[in-house]
């Protein structure tokens, strides 16, 4: 599921910054190379016990993500369920907990990247 209306899509960040934020609310980045990068954010439904991931993608506009300051563009703001043995499901329903809890971190990401 894209979540649109973030504020965040196109917004820019050097490397050592968007890394320091988005760690401070408990993201990772996990996928990258030289120009492109992912940073995810586990959030978990204790009632069904299943398990969604908040993602955004970031493509390098100045230099590349081997360099701290390096320009990065944030892309894509995406949430999905954890499907057995890996993957992301972003066809199903998000409870609605969990899409607050998302829109909250990305609310403050938004804050610590302006």
């Amino acid at each position: 599921m894209i979540i649109e209306n973030t504020g965040l899509n196109g917004m820019t960040s050097e490397l050592a910054h968007l890394d320091e934020s988005a760690e401070k609310l408990g993201f990772v980045r996990w996928q990258w190379e030289y120009y492109r990068a992912t940073y995810d954010l586990k959030l978990e439904d204790r009632t069904n016990r299943e398990e969604y991931f908040l993602r955004f993608n970031v493509r390098a506009i100045e230099g590349k993500l081997e360099s701290s300051h390096a320009v990065l563009q944030v892309e894509s703001v995406y949430i999905g369920r954890a499907t057995f043995p890996h993957g992301l499901d972003y066809e199903s329903p998000v409870p609605q907990p969990i899409l607050n809890a998302a829109t909250q971190r990305l609310q403050e990401l938004k804050k610590l990247l302006a």
